[in-house]
């Protein structure tokens, strides 16, 4: 990753997105050479010079305090994710790169994985930033079966969602889908630029997908926490189930997405009938 262009580019891409009314300032003449705001309004909002905002469109963010990154949150209207991810390339580009590391663990502990069993009624899947599963309980594995059945590599979401053609079938609105694991990985590359698996990921993807690499250029960002993900089985149909995200504290950078659904729903019927089909599978490959 270049941590000063991925600066600039998220700046200039920020700045592009806001008009001179939604800053609350007043739009003089209708020939404005630019798109949205200027860099001088900008530094303005900010309460910083323009010579200091453009060293840092620049990607020179060398000795940026917290408090010039909270007058930029507050000139470009960041919302938390953005405000996390401009902290995180402001503390990278101000960071010595790190001796390189072992590569990541490719399984939980056991303990994550009795965890995972334990929970008969929902879908659990255990993944690192780059979208790897890790881990699954039975429902998990069968709600993503189409993912683990897929050519293209170990499970990986994202490898699933740009490289696989069974993606387009399985989420209900692939180009939601799509733009939601590109602004996830664009956040984990922030919090972590040095991370040579998640660098070799965006490679082959911006190398096979041109729609992962203009929703890269994007440099858009998105927090995962909770929500409703909408998919089509192919074994048991339409199902919109709930999902949490939950940050495992002792594994760096795991966490265990859990999916459910309301009693008396018809995704919860679908979800029971999934299981029921998932024990048949177990016990048919005895």
């Amino acid at each position: 990753m270049d941590i000063r262009e991925d600066i600039k580019e998220f700046l200039r891409t920020r700045r592009a997105r806001i008009t001179p009314e939604q800053a609350g300032l007043p739009a003089y003449g209708t020939n404005r050479r630019v798109k949205g705001l200027r860099r001088e309004e900008v530094a303005m909002l900010a309460g910083i010079s323009v010579e200091y905002y453009t060293r840092l469109e620049r990607g020179n963010a060398a000795g940026v305090s917290d408090g010039v990154i909270e007058g930029l949150v507050r000139a470009l209207q960041l919302d938390e994710a953005e405000r996390l991810h401009l902290a995180d390339l402001v503390r990278a580009a101000n960071a010595r790169r790190p001796e390189p590391r072992p590569p990541a663990r490719r399984r939980v502990r056991p303990t994550i994985q009795r965890i995972l069993d334990s929970l008969v009624d929902a879908a659990a899947v255990v993944r690192n930033e780059r979208f790897d599963i890790l881990a699954a309980n039975e429902l998990g594995r069968a709600f993503y079966a189409p993912v683990f059945d897929s050519p293209y590599g170990p499970p990986n979401l994202a490898r699933f969602c740009f490289l696989d053609p069974a993606a387009a079938d399985f989420f209900d609105d692939w180009e939601q889908a799509a733009d939601d694991v590109v602004a996830i990985l664009r956040a984990a590359a922030g919090r972590d630029p040095f991370d040579r698996s998640l660098t070799d990921l965006v490679g082959q993807l911006s190398t096979r997908s041109e729609a992962f690499r203009t929703r890269w250029a994007a440099h858009d960002v998105k927090l995962h926490r909770s929500g409703v993900k909408k998919v089509h089985h192919p074994v048991v149909g339409n199902m919109e189930v709930d999902y949490e995200a939950l940050i495992l504290a002792a594994d760096e950078n795991l966490r265990m997405n859990v999916y459910t659904a309301a009693p008396d729903t018809p995704t919860h019927a679908a979800l029971r009938l999934l299981a029921s089909w998932a024990a048949s599978e177990r016990a048919a490959s005895r």
